[in-house]
């Protein structure tokens, strides 16, 4: 019988009835790390010696889970899928990942990400490609690619993912199943490979939202070691599921929506868009109030490039620490100077380099008003138009991208010239700190496609109760990645 298909609550039943073990659970997982290893190059590293552990009240006890390569793993390999980290072992954990580990949670591999989380493919991992579970001719979008191509192959059912731009909730609706990053500081970033500290959030990715609430349960809280983390105590996530959401309002943005301010739309985004105005329907049914809203339309595209220069600026700054002189692969030199020279510059990949020099482009003193200051004022402007919003709606729903998974040849890829606030406007959730949660939405062409809720700061709960009522009147819930499909 297989396991590792099935659901949190689902598998801690048969734990706490004898009916499977741990150390079962943890062989087929391992077994299936191994399996999608070969197909979708997932895992930077898979712990075949993983161990059981005893079987408690927690739900998460005893069963399997994968950790994204960006969280600090006590003596296990913590390299960011970087080349200036590959042999890098932490001598202390995340504070997620041991909340989880003392719930009784069994690490059993370390997945594949964008280098240190920038970029938004899959693609640039020290290890390689991370591939699409559902084809692999196609992306898993980015940078949690390994977590979200593991958890759509039913290796386990929940991943832990970061999100500095979309990178839990993106790779999720390209591989049909959930993302979920809570609210800023919900969870510690204690331990986490710092990308840009003001839009870092944690999170997971499951195949269900129950899934997704259970794990958050258990990884949020406030930290001693993390000065913007928040006592959540008083928020049961899991608990407050309960499917009414009778008088709850939505609301959709116009031009982001409108199939008509897309010059030459390609017919992926025309579904994309005719599947997403139909959930807008199931919504209506549930008795879900949702309206159409403009939001300024230069407002808007400016959200873009607003992203790239304050993630770059703060990248730089964070990630100066990465000199080959405290820790990673030391370089050879005649003197210090050169050995940090050759260091950085063979280590990173050219897209690292190419946000390095952008990010201290920006903070040079000449610089700084026109680029760094100005981004951070448009940051606020849409900040405050998204709380706006949330003054009369419970959250905004929205598409996630311009359709299913790219494909890993991007000459074949068929994007209209004006896409790009419909493929980026889930950065708006990381500047304001928003809880946002992504669940799939049905298929095109036989891939899977996503999509997106936002709400207020602190209002995880609403948000997911939503998500969690919609998702219980459509057909996707729990879905495993089907065999690979010819093109």
């Amino acid at each position: 019988m297989k396991y590792m298909n099935k659901s949190i609550e689902e598998l801690h039943e048969l734990l706490k009835e004898g009916k499977v073990t741990s150390q079962e659970l943890i062989e087929e997982s391992l077994k299936l790390s191994h399996e999608v290893q070969e197909k979708c190059n997932a895992f930077v590293t898979i712990l075949d010696d993983a161990k059981e552990v005893p079987i408690t009240d927690n739900l998460l006890s005893g069963i399997p889970f994968g950790v994204k390569d960006n969280y600090s793993t006590k003596g296990v390999l913590s390299t960011g899928s970087s080349n200036t980290l590959k042999d890098y072992v932490p001598f202390f954990d995340a504070t997620a990942y041991s909340k989880l580990k003392e719930a009784g949670a069994v690490m059993v591999n370390k997945t594949v990400m964008d280098e240190f989380g920038m970029g938004g493919t899959g693609t640039t991992g020290h290890t390689g490609v991370v591939k699409n579970p559902w084809n692999t001719q196609r992306m898993c979008a980015g940078s949690s690619a390994g977590s979200a191509a593991a958890v759509a192959a039913g290796v386990y059912p929940y991943a832990t993912g970061s999100d500095t731009g979309d990178s839990i909730r993106k790779p999720a609706a390209y591989c049909g199943i959930v993302g979920y990053k809570p609210t800023y500081g919900m969870i510690s970033r204690y331990g986490l490979f710092p990308f840009a500290s003001s839009l870092d959030h944690l999170g997971v990715l499951t195949r269900n939202v129950k899934d997704a609430a259970i794990v958050v349960d258990n990884m949020k809280g406030i930290d001693k070691n993390d000065m913007t983390s928040w006592d959540s105590s008083n928020i049961h996530l899991a608990d407050s599921l309960n499917g009414d959401v009778k008088g709850k309002k939505l609301c959709y943005i116009k031009e982001i929506c409108d199939i008509n301010n897309y010059k030459n739309p390609s017919e992926e985004l025309k579904l994309h868009l005719e599947n997403f105005m139909k959930t807008i329907d199931k919504c209506k049914e549930l008795g879900i109030e949702v309206e159409e809203v403009s939001v300024d339309q230069t407002l808007l595209n400016a959200s873009p490039a607003v992203y790239v220069v304050i993630s770059c600026a703060e990248a730089t700054s964070n990630m100066s620490n990465l000199t080959g002189i405290i820790f990673g692969p030391r370089a050879d030199g005649d003197n210090w100077i050169d050995m940090v020279k050759k260091y950085r510059t063979e280590g990173f990949s050219p897209l690292i380099k190419r946000r390095f020099v952008i990010g201290s482009y920006v903070l040079q003193s000449q610089n700084q008003e026109r680029y760094f200051r100005n981004a951070q004022r448009v940051r606020r402007l849409l900040v405050d138009k998204w709380k706006e919003l949330f003054k009369k709606y419970d959250g905004v729903i929205l598409p996630v991208g311009s359709g299913p998974a790219k494909h890993l040849d991007n000459d074949k890829n068929m994007l209209s010239n004006d896409t790009d606030v419909l493929e980026e406007h889930l950065q708006i959730g990381n500047y304001g700190g928003f809880p946002s949660i992504t669940i799939p939405n049905g298929f095109i062409d036989n891939l899977p496609v996503g999509v997106n809720i936002t709400g207020n700061c602190y209002d995880d709960a609403n948000v997911l109760n939503i998500a969690y009522a919609l998702e219980s009147a459509m057909p996707y819930k729990n879905q495993i990645a089907g065999g690979e499909k010819d093109e």
